[in-house]
């Protein structure tokens, strides 16, 4: 994103008109040229073994796949489509009941595709990844000439 005005657009767009991501509460707590930084409150409904208890996978795939979309966005314009081509994750423990933050880096950008890592950890312990994601995602840019 190149600047405040479109950083804001963005997140507005991310948190509000993305039915899905309103849905689960997802936040955007920062989002800058090749980073982006999301929490996901916590809700019991993101159970997955109650026994543990802990946060089902898919909750932890979703936030890495978001988190990292978003940090391929703030590389291209509002208009550009992102969408994702691969993606791998890692869990590395259970996911304990409380919010999680996700943190993703571009590690490699070009025209079409763009490389993220996500790493997922929680506020109280930031040290502990509790999940890891790689992502590649596709870009199509925008043409006005083409609407």
């Amino acid at each position: 994103m190149k600047s405040k005005s479109k950083s804001r657009s963005l997140i507005y767009f991310l948190e509000q008109e993305i039915p899905f991501n309103r849905h689960l509460g997802l936040k955007v707590e920062r989002a800058e040229n090749g980073f982006a930084r999301l929490i996901l409150p916590y809700k019991p409904e993101f159970t997955g073994d109650p026994r543990r208890p802990a946060l089902h996978g898919g909750i932890l795939s979703t936030l890495i796949d978001t988190c990292g979309g978003v940090a391929v966005w703030t590389c291209c314009e509002l208009e550009d489509r992102i969408a994702t081509i691969d993606m791998r994750v890692d869990y590395l423990r259970p996911a304990p009941q409380a919010d999680l933050l996700a943190e993703a880096r571009v590690r490699l950008m070009g025209n079409r595709v763009g490389n993220v890592q996500t790493l997922v950890f929680t506020k109280e312990d930031p040290d502990s990844i509790i999940a890891e994601g790689r992502a590649v995602y596709n870009i199509r840019r925008h043409n006005p000439s083409q609407t």
